[in-house]
């Protein structure tokens, strides 16, 4: 046996052209690894039997669903994790997953190399790679795509010169990617900022603004995560596959932003995330119930930069996982019950409940059975405004 190349496998042009390219390059034989995280489309038997037909020695095709909506969509969740306060990480949440299996092929297959389709100016090379590094740094990297100049005209001309079974009258105008936890366009008419998204962008979510009966829908959690759904038991997929066609019916979970890459540029991307916006809107709103106004405050800092080290293609580093340990702390008393109204584009909280509950009724009335001693307030207010007090007092004597 030769030594051998595992391939990041997506069925499309440029991973298909590469399988043929890199075993003419290099002389070493590619194994094709295609990872199932819920992005739909075509059947992955015929993504499999594609990359055989075009000249893999092997093609694995892996259910990955539940393990990315457990071990990936589930921390991103409990770390109300947006990128510029917006982005619930759709690409960057399967990356790390996908070098996990690549890495698992490559040990199996006996690879020396692994490789990818992606360009020099995204950030999923950054994150392919740096978690290449991280769990099998004696692995080298090949990207045709990125270190050879490969254009989708040289692809397309590649493919037709070898015969290869790539239709290209089905190629979409616009980069898609997309998983279970979202959607993710870019390319084409959108890269002109000034242009608005039109319908056949989206695929995830119905049209926001065409009248509908609004939905209401009770999540219930348990240490942050969502176990059932209109009291009906979910795991972490089916709660994010069920929301996926509730909320997208509503129009929910449609973004257009102008965002930071790690490269350095401004890309312009859609997004399409029902599920994931509205389970993030309802774990945020248990969390003000239930977690303490300090720990919360702190949180909020570490969910933020949970989200960029996640984003920048740190989803290995020992500051994410130190992070997710703090995280874990913080959810134990996240339980209880969170209930939205999908309507509009929006998802509305509209009522709240948990046995772990900070919220004091007769704390927070202001009518009859009131047991805040406002008594008490004079003195605080004097004893927390002392330090600005003498300061002020100190710099009208120095004007």
């Amino acid at each position: 046996m030769s030594d051998r190349i595992v391939l990041a496998y997506s069925g499309g042009l440029d991973t298909s052209v590469c399988i043929g390219w890199l075993a003419e390059e290099t002389g070493q034989e590619v194994v094709a690894v295609a990872v199932d995280v819920g992005q739909g489309g075509e059947d992955m038997e015929v993504i499999r039997q594609r990359a055989l037909d075009c000249g893999a020695v092997e093609a694995v095709v892996v259910d990955a669903k539940d393990e990315f909506a457990e071990d990936f969509c589930l921390p991103a969740l409990r770390a109300n994790a947006l990128y510029m306060d917006r982005y619930p990480l759709v690409s960057a949440l399967s990356r790390p997953l996908i070098v996990r299996h690549l890495a698992e092929a490559a040990k199996f297959h006996g690879a020396t190399v692994v490789s990818h389709g992606c360009t020099g100016k995204g950030n999923d090379q950054v994150r392919f790679e740096v978690g290449v590094m991280a769990l099998a740094p004696q692995l080298k990297v090949i990207a045709p795509v990125r270190d050879y100049a490969w254009t989708r005209e040289k692809a397309i001309a590649y493919a037709e010169e070898k015969g290869l079974p790539i239709d290209q009258s089905k190629s979409s105008p616009y980069s898609i990617d997309q998983n279970v936890w979202g959607r993710a366009v870019e390319t084409g008419f959108l890269e002109d900022i000034w242009n608005a998204p039109i319908e056949d962008v989206y695929s995830y979510t119905a049209d926001p603004t065409v009248p509908r009966e609004a939905d209401e829908v009770l999540i219930t959690f348990e240490a942050g995560v969502p176990v059932a759904i209109d009291g009906q038991k979910v795991s972490m997929l089916e709660a994010i596959q069920q929301l996926n066609i509730r909320a997208g019916a509503q129009g929910i979970g449609r973004l257009d932003m102008v965002e930071d890459r790690l490269v350095g540029i401004k890309s312009r991307e859609v997004y399409e995330a029902p599920g994931a916006i509205a389970l993030i809107a309802a774990h945020m709103e248990l969390e003000n119930v239930t977690v303490e106004r300090e720990l919360a405050r702190y949180k909020r800092g570490v969910d933020q930069r949970w989200g960029e080290l996640v984003y920048d293609g740190q989803w290995f580093s020992p500051l994410r996982n130190a992070l997710e340990t703090f995280i874990g702390e913080a959810q134990k008393a996240v339980s209880g019950d969170i209930r939205l109204v999908l309507h509009g584009g929006k998802a509305t909280v509209t009522g709240r409940r948990s046995d772990a509950s900070l919220y004091d009724f007769n704390l927070a009335t202001y009518d009859e059975g009131d047991t805040f001693d406002q008594s008490q307030a004079r003195g605080f207010i004097e004893l927390y405004g002392m330090s600005s007090k003498i300061a002020a007092r100190r710099d009208a004597g120095l004007a």
